[in-house]
């Protein structure tokens, strides 16, 4: 039918089959959630609606989180669109192919052997670019591809010096061990027991601005959170915007994404405004000078852009250099060219900064893992 010419058939929006058929799989029971809905809109709206594979792959990339959810979602797909644009030829394409071992002298092994290392290249040269890449720039696909590489992060906690000593091979003189060995023995001299001041693992305090300035960076910062939370590490996690919201619990979960729609729930002002003051304020005076904050490692991520006086944003930031073992402030802009740190909360509070890094790419998240990792 030309562009022309009205259709006969009643006509639906785009997006009203796309929403339907999300529906229709969760009614098949796939956990679709209404973010995996709306990734799955943005990522259509990108690859096209007049590419039918690619409409089928980017639902399986984004309504599926699971093994076992992918032949559910053939079958719906199928019954939704149609079997002959049920995907069975991207699947085919994309599934795995046996290669045959070349005999000796085959004349088409070596060209066959640099193929394969030139895919592979040009996989790795991909990813790396990825990794540089600014995380406001990526498109639906590119952040896609983005959240699989959190997994390959592996964050340490800090260490810090345990009150109690631990036996060792050298050190110290462990006298009491020594003497009850002795005491064994009858009074009989023996080797000599050694003992080391032992290490525990640091508490980490992560702050991570959500406001409307950090939106681009807030769902990334969020899978750092929920990679550090969900190693078991002493972790406390705290959203600021225009409040204070403790998120620690919701990203202990161990799947980033039902982690992520856990703490949208939770926080009531995503994408607001910024009082980062009066949320370092509520944070010390009911946890940070409790305990939380004391001897800990505390990570800010934030622009720096404070709705309030910047004067008590340096305050704030005294107070909690007093408690802290060291503080570290992540602004994403600190990684791009020419950036200069002129904005007021910023300036009011890199006095009482330790360690000023960039977080705007999946590479500067790797160096502030060493960073926290050493400090």
């Amino acid at each position: 039918m030309s562009a022309s010419e009205a259709p006969t058939a009643p006509w639906h929006a785009p997006d009203a089959v796309l929403l339907g058929f999300a529906r229709a799989l969760r009614a098949s029971g796939v956990a679709v959630t209404a973010d995996r809905e709306r990734t799955y809109l943005e990522a259509v709206a990108a690859v096209g609606l007049l590419d039918p594979s690619g409409v089928y792959w980017a639902g399986r990339a984004t309504l599926c989180s699971s093994p076992a959810d992918l032949e559910r979602y053939d079958q719906v797909y199928a019954a939704w669109f149609g079997l002959e644009r049920a995907g069975t030829r991207p699947r085919q394409e994309a599934s795995p192919t046996l290669t045959m071992a070349p005999l000796e002298g085959d004349q088409g092994s070596g060209e066959t052997r640099e193929q394969e290392e030139d895919a592979v290249r040009a996989q790795a040269s991909a990813t790396e670019v990825l990794r540089h890449r600014d995380i406001a720039s990526l498109g639906s696909a590119e952040r896609a591809r983005l959240a699989a590489l959190f997994a390959q992060l592996r964050p340490r906690a800090p260490r810090r010096p345990a009150h109690r000593a631990t036996p060792s091979s050298r050190g110290a003189v462990d006298a009491r061990r020594t003497l009850r060995d002795q005491l064994r023995r009858m009074g009989e001299p023996g080797p000599i027991a050694w003992q080391r001041r032992g290490t525990r693992p640091r508490r980490v305090v992560l702050l991570v601005d959500v406001s409307g300035s950090m939106s681009p960076y807030a769902d990334a910062l969020l899978r750092l959170s929920h990679t550090y939370a969900a190693t078991g590490l002493p972790v406390e996690v705290f959203t600021l915007g225009t409040r204070l919201t403790h998120i620690t619990r919701p990203l202990r979960q161990r799947d980033p994404e039902r982690a992520l729609v856990a703490c949208g729930n939770a926080v009531p002002d995503w994408s607001g405004g910024t009082r980062l003051a009066q949320g370092l304020k509520v944070f010390l005076d009911r946890w940070g000078r409790r305990g939380m904050a004391r001897g800990a490692v505390v990570v800010v991520f934030s622009d720096g852009w404070e709705r309030e006086a910047p004067e008590a944003l340096g305050e704030q930031m005294r107070r909690l250099r007093a408690l802290a073992h060291r503080v570290v402030w992540v602004n994403p802009h600190r990684g791009k060219a020419g950036y200069e740190p002129v904005q007021q909360g910023i300036v009011a509070a890199l006095p009482h900064i330790d360690d000023f890094v960039a977080g705007h790419s999946m590479a500067a998240f790797e160096e502030l893992v060493e960073v926290v990792a050493r400090a």
